[in-house]
């Protein structure tokens, strides 16, 4: 699993993210609405991609796209 791939299926599942913007250490916030339902898309898109459950206390950790790629790196490790 690569950084790339996981920014590039941000960026196909949120209109509102331009392409090519984001970086891992762009802070994810900043890049399009943060809200309840876009959070649960993205816990949905993490679950289906990566076979991994994140929280939406996880995503209230993360603070930029590397943060959050290392806490789903660290639970698939886990599993």
């Amino acid at each position: 699993m690569k950084i790339e791939d996981f920014i590039s299926k941000i960026e196909e599942e949120f209109e509102d993210v331009n392409k090519g913007q984001l970086k891992p250490e762009s802070k994810i916030r900043e890049h399009f609405e943060w809200d309840s339902v876009n959070a649960l898309v993205f816990i949905a898109m993490v679950n289906v991609e990566y076979d991994v459950v994140i929280t939406a206390e996880d995503l209230q950790k993360s603070e930029t796209v590397q943060d959050i790629f290392t806490t789903i790196q660290e639970k698939k490790a886990a599993a």
